[in-house]
């Protein structure tokens, strides 16, 4: 089988690695991929908005199976494009992937169907300047559209919700809404499905460390490290989770008339008064994918395969013992400006089966791996436990350095 995977950083790096590990895959392409993947990958270089060149090269390169990690391209129609010619594609459709790449979309119909989600208002982003002195602080400030993670602000100030509006009014059309939402007050964590439309199976928790500095402080990032699985799901917790939220969920998007079908990210917040929706995602969470797929004991290409083929409901995931961690390494002045051209070293040297190097924003030249991004590397460890992985991914992340290295040292500490 040859199989295309769509994407080129650390969510799909972590794909890629789980995917070359199936028998059932002969060949494996990844598009645009990273340095980083060309051990297991053939990297082709097309964008993952240039959805016309894609489709091109499934057609005439007999891809059997392409496999989407980013949410831009499923924005993009990729999905409905490559159904369309008769090409096996995993993901939802661009209306499906609305419930990610429209929070407005998303809160409607949260709203609608009853499933628990924060009270919120929709505005203008001038409307909410406007507003800001009539805000009930703290206060949740988003963007409607697609803003790379960064696109949610917890204001406990009317400064601080200034500041946060500032940052997106530099995003265009994405802050042509804001969303103005109700803090709740609770533990947050991810819980992700692969679903069929009708069927969904459970794939796991993590919980995620959004912010650049230890103990939640600094600017919001696309995510610094995670851990899984999260303490807080217990068997019960997930079965409320799937009854109360996540059928309801697909049963809303399929009475809308868009089935969703691939993996779905659940952002949940428990509370005093229960659990609720603060977000959902499209597709795997970046870095709760890497610490998630190391974990998965079952063939991934065999879930996906069943879920095109309607045969979900008949497959139970296998996970490992024991849990993970996965430490972010950052650039310098990340999430804002930063460093590129930086010498990595560490990378080449050897290292125990549990523990993982996933490349996002890394480039091999003439010198060796240089800095290419903000997040350059997710480490990942298996354990007996948290604190264990934990130990571990740290001691493989202290063994590799840049200029100007930064990482948070708190991941999975306080749970």
């Amino acid at each position: 089988m040859k199989v295309l995977v769509i994407g080129g950083g650390g969510r799909e790096h972590a794909i890629v690695w789980k995917i070359a590990q199936s028998p059932l895959v002969t060949q494996l392409f990844c598009a645009p991929g990273n340095h980083g993947m060309r051990s297991v990958a053939e990297l082709i270089q097309i964008p993952v908005d240039d959805i016309d060149r894609l489709v091109s090269f499934a057609k005439v390169r007999g891809v059997d199976l392409t496999i989407v990690g980013p949410e831009l391209p499923l924005s993009l129609n990729i999905v409905d494009r490559f159904r369309e010619l008769g090409l096996r594609i995993f993901g939802p459709t661009r209306a499906a992937a609305k419930i990610e790449t429209s929070k407005v979309f998303s809160k409607n119909l949260m709203q609608k169907y009853n499933i628990p989600t924060a009270k919120s208002e929709v505005l203008s982003l001038a409307k909410a300047y406007e507003r800001v002195p009539e805000m009930e602080l703290p206060i949740v400030i988003k963007v409607d559209g697609l803003a790379g993670g960064k696109g949610v602000v917890i204001a406990h100030t009317q400064a601080e919700v200034i500041a946060g509006l500032d940052q997106f009014k530099k995003m265009g059309k994405a802050a042509n809404q804001i969303i103005i939402e109700e803090f709740l007050n609770g533990k947050e964590v991810s819980f992700f499905v692969v679903t069929d439309g009708v069927h969904a199976c459970p794939m796991g928790s993590a919980q995620d460390h959004k912010r650049i500095f230890d103990n939640d402080l600094g600017p919001n990032t696309g995510g610094m490290g995670a851990f899984s699985p999260s303490p807080l799901i217990t068997p019960e917790i997930e079965k409320e989770i799937m009854s109360k939220l996540i059928y309801p969920t697909l049963e809303a998007l399929s009475k809308e008339g868009c089935p969703y079908l691939g993996v779905l990210y659940a952002g949940l917040i428990l509370t005093k008064k229960g659990i609720y929706v603060l977000e959902f995602n499209a597709r795997w969470g970046d870095p709760e994918a890497q610490a998630l797929l190391p974990r998965m004991e079952t063939d991934w290409i065999e879930v996906v395969e069943a879920t095109l083929d309607g045969r979900l409901k008949d497959v139970k995931i296998q996970w490992k013992t024991g849990a993970s961690t996965c430490v972010v390494l950052s650039a310098e002045g990340y999430p804002g400006n930063y460093t590129k051209g930086e010498l990595i070293s560490g990378l080449d040297e050897k290292r125990p089966n549990n523990i993982m190097i996933f490349h996002a924003g890394t480039k091999h030249s003439d010198e060796g791996w240089i800095t290419e991004g903000g997040r350059v590397l997710a480490i990942s460890a298996l354990g007996s436990n948290i604190s264990d992985a934990r130990d571990q991914a740290y001691a493989a992340a202290k063994k590799i350095e840049f200029k100007g290295i930064h990482f948070r040292t708190d991941i999975g500490k306080s749970l």
